[in-house]
């Protein structure tokens, strides 16, 4: 056989079946979640002169917390909700809102063995979702606070994709944050109404 043959059978035929493997991939599609906003509600306007966020929760960034691999963490979900929802329209005094805990934890669940258990698909992890902060308010002449703490949990398959793993994450924040407008407001009215305008 001719060298020049030789050299392509051996050089040419890998790298032209890598290409034709590549063409046949189906790209994974990268998903898009809308943003999650609080800017159809009413502004909760207070007589302050200032708004701040003091996050006292820092995302650990490693197992078991999953917060920061979240499509809107809840840490992001909660300082969304300071800016779209507390208005400052007061000459003095300061809001702010302490964050406390702001995490979603993963815990591995215990899977069945045996035959059965071969052909069942089983749930496979646990996933706790929790928010906790509280507004308080300073001015020259008193203090007030209202708080909220809300949790939720889901869990999810062993085959379950990471598209829908993602899905998943993003529908139960954008839940907890529904309940924790809800919670929130409800205290802010009740525990700081001498603030609200």
């Amino acid at each position: 056989m001719d060298r020049t043959v030789t050299r392509f059978l051996f050089v040419g035929l890998p790298a032209l079946l890598a290409l034709t493997l590549a063409a046949c991939e189906t790209p994974v599609q990268v998903q898009k979640f809308p943003e999650m906003t609080f800017a159809h509600l009413a502004p909760i306007s207070l007589d302050v002169a200032n708004v701040e966020v003091v996050a006292r929760y820092q995302p650990p960034m490693k197992a078991p917390n999953v917060d920061h691999l979240v499509p809107t963490p809840p840490i992001k979900a909660l300082r969304r909700w300071a800016a779209d929802r507390l208005k400052p329209v007061g000459r003095s005094g300061t809001a702010q809102l302490v964050i406390h805990v702001a995490s979603v934890v993963e815990t591995p669940l215990e899977q069945k063995t045996g035959l059965k258990a071969t052909f069942t698909k089983q749930q496979a992890q646990r996933y706790d979702f929790l928010v906790e902060a509280s507004l308080e308010v300073t001015d020259a002449r008193r203090r007030g606070r209202a708080e909220a703490r809300v949790t939720r949990f889901t869990t999810m398959r062993e085959d379950v994709s990471l598209n829908e793993r993602d899905r998943i994450w993003f529908k139960e924040v954008e839940a907890m944050m529904t309940d924790f407008n809800a919670e929130m407001e409800k205290n802010i009215r009740q525990y700081l109404g001498a603030w609200l305008k």
